[in-house]
């Protein structure tokens, strides 16, 4: 019996894979729109959002959802979030712009990352909520303020850990400047609490930063302070793989490729930032995250329900309780998990001199990853037509850009499909809304950024807009495209 080939099957969205099977949906929005599109899913934004606050409502008594705008620019998924009543975190003027185009007033409006003195006069101006990096910034509010009071304030904290370094936030070691300073211009700031964000989706290292925290509002109170919130963050995590153990034994042959072991796997000498010597390979691959299989829910479950050494072994979720703390959350990555993709067609397939076979399409790698990572989930071939294909068995191929750079490789890992494609195919690649899209979207030789549509399954159809039109309270318009489908059954999540 033959041995399957190496996989990477991608997780999918019930919604999402009933438009991939509507016939001609995928197609005719490319024939109506061009190619290649981004395509969001806000209908499945919503139901991550739900799953968030169901174990919220559980789990915490009061809470504050901060949808983190930079995780995608998408318009639909902005006013879906304000439509569902949560927060937004903001990280530029023109995301502040695009949430109060969508309905975010300032009181539901956080404004995070470094600030510079424009900035800063404009968030103060507006009333927003500034989660402060840095003590320059601190000082800076109040001398900005002038004759205002009250300017509402998060300060963001760093360095929970010896060695731990972020460019980020304002270190513990210099936390005794902070509260002289919120101290001192208690009649400008108002101080609402502390913040961090970690990278890590480590559970255990979140813990600690919390119970820093904690310990630092005991100290906040010294200083006549009275700090009500303890902002925790996103970095949430993604579920990409449909079959963790097809992923890892993917990623066994891929290391065994590094060391000289069967069928060549990689693109020229890319590691993905293995670490090959003494015949073993060695360290965390770039790819890492795909490797997840614990869902944001779960992480949220086990962060909350952690008992607190410091505090006699209570849970965090007891102790927020008991110090009358609001919890806030900036999820991004985790409330667009799986509500978008990116779709572009297959110009040509050439084979070059060792062999190796290059499907190369109409976009760039760094259109649905940035560049430093790599797309471990397989995409998905859509042939335009019912006509013969080249190849009748499996084929690995490695999947081009079209920038003319060598580097534009969209994998650098080889891919196998069940066929060689065609000029004029479409190929999908899943899960791009985190990020993916908008992180780094190359526009070299004068490209334009790929334009992006809203999906939305309505009384059996799907329709298809562009992003900027998409309305969660308004049917979409007549004149847009529809695409006739029965209806979705939601495949329920299970508890976790």
């Amino acid at each position: 019996m033959t041995a399957p080939t190496p996989a990477l099957p991608a997780k999918i969205d019930p919604l999402v894979r009933a438009f991939l099977d509507t016939p001609g949906a995928v197609a005719d929005t490319l024939d109506r729109f061009g190619s290649p599109v981004h395509l969001v899913f806000p209908q499945v934004y919503a139901e991550n959002l739900a799953q968030f606050r169901t174990v919220l409502d559980r789990l915490l008594a009061r809470y504050r959802i901060c949808y983190a705008h930079k995780a995608n620019q998408s318009l639909a998924f902005v006013r879906t979030a304000a439509r569902a009543g949560i927060a937004i975190d903001a990280a530029s003027p023109q995301e502040v712009t695009s949430a109060v185009a969508a309905g975010f007033g300032p009181e539901r409006t956080e404004v995070t990352g470094p600030k510079g003195e424009v900035f800063l006069r404009d968030l103060i101006d507006r009333g927003l909520t500034i989660n402060v990096d840095n003590l320059w910034e601190l000082a800076r509010i109040p001398e900005l303020a002038s004759d205002r009071t009250g300017v509402p304030v998060l300060l963001r904290v760093s360095g929970f850990e010896d060695g731990q370094v972020s460019r980020f936030g304002v270190p513990l070691g210099h936390i005794e400047r902070a509260f002289e300073l919120l101290s001192a211009h208690r009649d400008r700031m108002t101080f609402l609490g502390f913040a961090f964000h970690l990278d890590s989706g480590d559970t255990n290292e979140r813990i600690r930063a919390i119970d820093a925290c904690l310990a630092l509002v005991e100290r906040a109170y010294g200083y006549g302070l009275t700090p009500s919130v303890l902002n925790i963050g996103g970095g949430y995590r993604q579920v990409f793989t449909a079959d963790a153990d097809r992923f890892d034994e993917y990623v066994h042959a891929l290391r065994e490729s590094l060391l000289g072991r069967g069928e060549p796997m990689s693109w020229g000498s890319n590691t993905f930032g293995y670490h090959v010597a003494g015949g073993a390979v060695h360290g965390i691959p770039v790819f890492h995250k795909y490797a997840n299989t614990i869902p944001a829910t779960r992480m949220l479950e086990d962060l909350f329900t952690a008992p607190l050494e410091r505090h006699g072994g209570r849970t965090v979720a007891e102790v927020a309780a008991d110090n009358l703390l609001d919890v806030w959350l900036e999820p991004g990555k985790a409330l667009v998990d799986h509500a978008g993709m990116t779709v572009a067609m297959v110009e040509f397939v050439k084979e070059i001199a060792d062999g190796s076979v290059l499907v190369n399409v109409d976009l760039s790698r760094d259109s649905v990853t940035p560049a430093d990572q790599e797309v471990m989930v397989d995409p998905i071939i859509l042939p335009r037509d019912g006509g013969p294909t080249i190849e009748t068995q499996p084929v690995g191929v490695y999947f081009a850009g079209r920038l003319c750079l060598e580097r534009d490789l969209i994998t650098n890992h080889k891919v196998w499909l069940a066929a060689r494609p065609r000029p004029g195919d479409l190929v999908v690649f899943p899960n791009t809304a985190a990020y993916h899209m908008d992180l780094s979207a190359a526009t070299a030789s004068m490209r334009p950024p790929l334009i992006k549509l809203a999906v939305a399954h309505r009384g059996g159809d799907f329709q298809v807009c562009h992003d900027s039109d998409y309305d969660p309270d308004l049917p979409i318009a007549p004149h847009h495209k529809t695409f006739r489908h029965s209806p979705v059954s939601r495949i329920p999540t299970e508890a976790p």
